[in-house]
């Protein structure tokens, strides 16, 4: 009689892939991948012009072509840092949090969430430089003993933030890495031109040895053990950008969880807009199957309720407290100039996840599909929320200001979401975006000819 499978083994034997069709499929994802690839990518790199050439603009001219309108001094450009920043977050959950939890599910996307992470913080990166206007003097933000006898402010969130975004970006990369280095050898045989002796590089000299595995399990150990708690520190240092003012609406001690768990929301709804069109596009429906969605669909939700949750405890605390100013500043949130923007990020962040309770939503990834991109859409609009709104309506009402993105803003916004797809589509064209070393680990041993069930 058979033993019962485990069930996050892949057990079904239509399904059960042997060892070297693993490495034969995720390989066969490196080859040619059609007009429809070169097609996307061509659009992508036109709209990143667009942005590259709002930004030559901006710099030639100033800051003036922006919309700031005083009070109003931080826009699109801080609303998108602070996006792109938790866009990164769950690529960490799922790849270093998960792995010490030894779920299993977690080796078909995390892959995907690992370069997804570097990638948006590569993008983040850039809205600090491009908000200070003179990217030429961006390394006056970096400590160091000069000659100019210069230090640097360590009050200021925008030090804060090169603190937080290279931490991050250094750990993320050297995670993403450190994980590649099996799967590169696995294909570097196999390949062929320029990319054998790219492979021959990044591979690191590794022949799969025992000596050789027993010091990278050991690494990537350590790796997800030091990147975990950067899940809680990094977003919660971007948080106290606001929570460190006197600013209503922003003075509040909720923000650091608040941002992680929105953070982390931001980020697995991208993990899923990624994964379901690369998914179809490799022919990978062997090794992502709607049991990873529905998992992620699954922690979306949770962190939905987190946030959802956020979201009523600080317009109770806002009456709660008695503070007209707090008071105010939310009514006008909600039914002032930007009325649009709160009901858009209460409804997609609020309302919409409450469908994930349905197993036929969860399991449909279609409708996952869907979902994410309007959680995403959301998210972009709490971050434009906290900081725009907030900022709009302080204290004095002759000091209060409208604020309108300029055509350059929102060109550069569009060129970020260009840079960023760039990346992950040359990624996905050269390394593998499933790991073919753990998706083996998952799948029973071979039994011998003869053996009993």
């Amino acid at each position: 009689m058979a033993t019962t499978a485990q069930p996050d083994r892949i057990t079904v034997p239509h399904e059960q892939p042997t060892y070297a069709e693993v490495t034969r499929d995720i390989a066969a994802t490196l080859g040619n991948p059609g007009r429809g690839y070169f097609v996307l990518l061509g659009c992508v790199v036109a709209v990143l012009g667009v942005g590259v050439f709002a930004l030559l603009w901006e710099t030639r001219w100033g800051l003036g072509v922006a919309g700031y309108t005083p009070p109003v001094l931080w826009g699109v450009y801080i609303t998108t840092f602070v996006f792109w920043v938790g866009i990164a977050h769950s690529g960490t959950l799922i790849s270093a949090i998960l792995y010490l939890f030894r779920s299993a599910w977690r080796t078909a996307v995390y892959r995907t969430a690992e370069a997804m992470t570097v990638f948006a913080v590569m993008t983040a990166g850039l809205f600090p430089l491009i908000h200070v206007g003179r990217l030429w003097y961006a390394y006056w933000l970096i400590p160091y003993p000069n000659q100019r006898q210069l230090w640097v402010n360590f009050k200021s969130p925008l030090l804060w933030d090169v603190f937080a975004v290279s931490t991050y970006f250094t750990v993320s990369t050297l995670f993403l890495i450190v994980g590649l280095v099996p799967d590169i050898a696995a294909i570097r045989d196999k390949a062929k031109g320029w990319r054998k002796r790219l492979y021959e590089i990044t591979s690191l000299g590794w022949r799969g040895t025992d000596y050789q595995w027993r010091h990278y399990t050991r690494a990537y150990l350590y790796l997800a053990a030091l990147a975990t708690p950067l899940v809680l520190s990094v977003h919660s240092v971007v948080s106290w950008d606001f929570a460190m003012s006197i600013v209503p609406g922003w003075h509040a001690t909720i923000f650091a969880p608040y941002f992680v768990a929105g953070a982390i929301y931001s980020g697995v709804a991208m993990v899923i807009t990624l994964t379901v069109p690369l998914r179809k596009v490799f022919r990978m429906e062997r090794y992502v199957t709607v049991r990873h969605f529905e998992n992620l669909a699954k922690l979306m939700l949770l962190t939905g309720m987190i946030v959802g949750y956020a979201y009523v405890v600080e317009y109770f605390i806002a009456w709660y407290s008695g503070n007209a100013f707090e008071r105010a500043s939310f009514y006008n949130r909600a039914f002032g100039d930007y009325w649009w923007a709160t009901w858009t990020m209460l409804i997609c962040n609020g309302l919409l996840p409450w469908l994930l309770w349905f197993p036929r939503i969860r399991r449909s990834i279609p409708s996952l599909f869907v979902l994410s991109l309007f959680v995403n859409l959301g998210m972009w609009f709490e971050r434009f929320v906290i900081i725009v709104v907030s900022l709009s309506y302080e204290y004095e009402p002759y000091a209060m200001g409208h604020y309108t993105p300029s055509w350059a803003e929102l060109c550069i916004l569009a060129g970020s979401f260009a840079w960023f797809f760039m990346w992950f589509l040359l990624f996905a064209k050269n390394f593998p975006t499933v790991s073919i070393t753990e998706v083996k680990e998952i799948i029973p041993m071979p039994r011998r000819k003869g053996a009993h069930a």
